[in-house]
């Protein structure tokens, strides 16, 4: 798949939500790991405007998270640095699509703020409604986005030059990539390089 192709499937689940949510200047935004989802996320915030943090468990990708735009950088298993951020959220958009707490980044939505999933974990996520209950905050899903939204977003993409972080492999490394991605040795996605097809193993 080319970097357009990326682009499109990671680029609209996360470029449509913050759409939605009215994501811009003036905005405290959170974006909850640092995948492939997550690191467009990252991109589109920091592009219309957002104050942007990145929440990731690996203090490891805190100097590519400010690479990719982010304004700070939070290691989510450091309950000190997590509740510096308590209340002060607009927007937090969850990229983890692994067993996590919610409930730690519902409590950093400020009153009216939204946390919206596009990861999708395997098993259902315990929540804790009085944590949206207090401060009228919502909790929300969002899949990807229709084709105007998508031809939207690549003009959005063209113009501030935004592409996918990819790393091109032959198809005779197909096996070696999803160890790879079993270890989480991927930044950001790997794309097949089809014309490899023809060659033999």
């Amino acid at each position: 798949m080319s970097k357009t192709g990326e682009k499109r499937g990671a680029g609209i689940t996360t470029y449509s939500p913050l759409r939605h949510w009215k994501v811009g200047p003036g905005r405290k935004v959170g974006v909850v790991g640092l995948g492939g989802l997550g690191h467009m996320a990252v991109k589109f915030a920091h592009a219309f405007g957002a104050h942007t943090v990145v929440f990731t468990t690996s203090p490891n990708k805190k100097e590519d998270a400010l690479r990719l735009g982010a304004d700070e950088v939070v290691v989510s298993r450091n309950a000190d640095e997590m509740e510096k951020h308590a209340g002060s959220f607009d927007f937090i958009i969850d990229c983890v699509a692994a067993a996590h707490d919610v409930n730690a980044y519902i409590n950093l939505l400020k009153r009216d703020g939204n946390l919206t999933m596009v990861g999708a974990p395997e098993k259902p996520l315990p929540l804790a409604v009085f944590g949206l209950i207090f401060g009228r905050k919502s909790f929300s899903g969002s899949p990807i986005g229709g084709l105007l939204e998508t031809q939207e977003m690549l003009d959005f993409c063209g113009k501030h030059n935004i592409t996918a972080d990819v790393e091109v492999i032959p198809i005779q490394k197909i096996n070696e990539a999803y160890e790879r991605i079993s270890k989480s040795d991927v930044k950001y996605r790997f794309s097949i390089d089809m014309s490899t097809l023809a060659n033999k193993a």
